[in-house]
């Protein structure tokens, strides 16, 4: 389900009941679709949980279903205001998760869809963009007219949106793919896309709001939904550093400045990364990595350190709580900059 955080069950889901279950988060981090990369960031996988859980109370303060339920402290089930360190563990509800077949290169939505029944995590991923910045694969997939924008060519630096472009992409292949509204209509089963975006605005629109309100530029998100009974929840978790991209000054405050980072100082394997990719792609394989013959190099001690202040830094902004012992966000963007 994913690769920095792991994922316990308490009581299984069933085709009519959900579950009960707990997010672990960990200190690991992923890029480019890779997996875990060799170091650890400290602190990473609990300022992530702490975010994602005051985002979730803020989601159901506006009546957004969800399946929150509180994190873990002392081993008991609370609100992240009760808790009086950093949790690492999220209680969550859960759906059913069946297989999803491939064959001869081609998934089989159609096989999952049979097990899902009426209570499943919904094999997509919702995107909401505020703003399309350089190099960003929507402006290889839309003209810039199509997003209400007054040019016929998009242009060279950072655009802000009037209004969020919402798109779907894969959830459970190998490599992620944005879909047309006819292909992620198919795959999302008994939920109406038209629910979906709709849910993805309400998160966008609440997590901009909360952004603004500490002093940080919400530039872009995702969210997961489950179905169950009739009725779609977020899922997953929400309005992190890792999920969200987010700004401070003009400058990355999330995973992206390790992307970046990453481009800068290991550009042969993030260019071997997107050559297996194609090689995949183009060959209907999908398992890329195995085709990708570097690995990725640690980072220098100094880079860990800078990381998980930004992340720490950052979550302490975001909540409005000192719940980490880190640098103030001014500092901690400034030694980010100074990676670059």
């Amino acid at each position: 389900m994913t690769s920095v955080k792991e994922f316990r069950v308490e009581r299984a889901a069933t085709p009519d009941e959900l579950g009960r279950g707990r997010f672990v988060f960990t200190d690991a981090y992923s890029i480019f679709d890779w997996g875990r990369m060799p170091d650890a960031i400290p602190e990473k996988g609990r300022s992530l949980c702490a975010m994602g859980a005051h985002n979730f109370s803020l989601l159901e303060a506006e009546g957004i279903p969800t399946h929150y339920r509180g994190v873990v402290a002392d081993g008991s089930v609370t609100d992240l205001e009760d808790a009086d360190d950093a949790p690492r563990e999220m209680a969550i509800d859960l759906a059913q998760v069946p297989d999803l077949p491939v064959e001869d290169g081609a998934y089989d939505y159609g096989a999952f869809h049979v097990d899902a029944g009426d209570n499943y995590l919904i094999p997509l991923e919702i995107v909401f963009r505020n703003s399309v910045p350089e190099g960003s694969s929507l402006r290889s997939r839309r003209d810039p007219e199509a997003v209400s924008l007054d040019a016929a060519e998009w242009p060279d630096e950072s655009v802000e949106l009037s209004e969020p472009v919402v798109e779907f992409s894969t959830k459970f292949e190998e490599q992620d793919r944005y879909l047309t509204r006819k292909e992620a209509d198919a795959i999302a089963g008994r939920a109406t896309l038209d629910e979906l975006a709709t849910l993805a605005r309400e998160v966008n629109r609440v997590v901009t709001e909360r952004a603004e309100e500490v002093g940080l530029t919400h530039e872009d998100g995702k969210i997961e939904c489950l179905y169950h009974d009739g009725e779609v929840r977020v899922a997953d978790v929400v309005g992190t550093f890792d999920e969200n991209r987010f700004s401070y000054d003009g400058h990355e405050l999330s995973k992206e400045v390790l992307r970046q980072y990453h481009k800068r100082t290991q550009s042969e394997w993030v260019a071997a990364v997107g050559e297996a990719k194609g090689e995949a792609a183009e060959g209907g394989k999908t398992d890329w990595r195995a085709l990708c013959e570097p690995d990725p190099e640690p980072l220098a001690q100094d880079v860990i350190a800078t990381a998980s202040d930004l992340y720490t830094a950052g979550a302490n902004a975001y909540l409005g709580r000192e719940l980490f012992d880190a640098p103030d966000l001014n500092s901690a963007v400034a030694a980010a900059g100074a990676l670059e």
